[in-house]
């Protein structure tokens, strides 16, 4: 399953650390962020609980960025 959420981050380096962040959180199956669109999309593993996931993905974007936010 794949879902869109629409991020808040300052510039184009912290959008990779976002995206690198994401992809290592674990029911992550693969993540992709757009700065220019200010997009995060995430492929999540089969089974995984969507909203515990992108709780932790927050979490682990906010120890690279703590600045950046994900509207859940």
């Amino acid at each position: 399953m794949k879902k869109t959420y629409k991020i808040d981050v300052d510039c184009a380096n912290c959008a990779n650390k976002m995206e690198d962040a994401a992809k290592n959180t674990a029911g992550v199956k693969d993540a992709t962020v757009n700065f220019m669109a200010l997009k995060m999309i995430v492929e999540f593993e089969e089974g995984a609980d969507a909203k515990a996931v992108m709780k932790d993905v927050l979490k682990n974007c906010k120890k690279v960025e703590d600045d950046c936010e994900i509207f859940l």
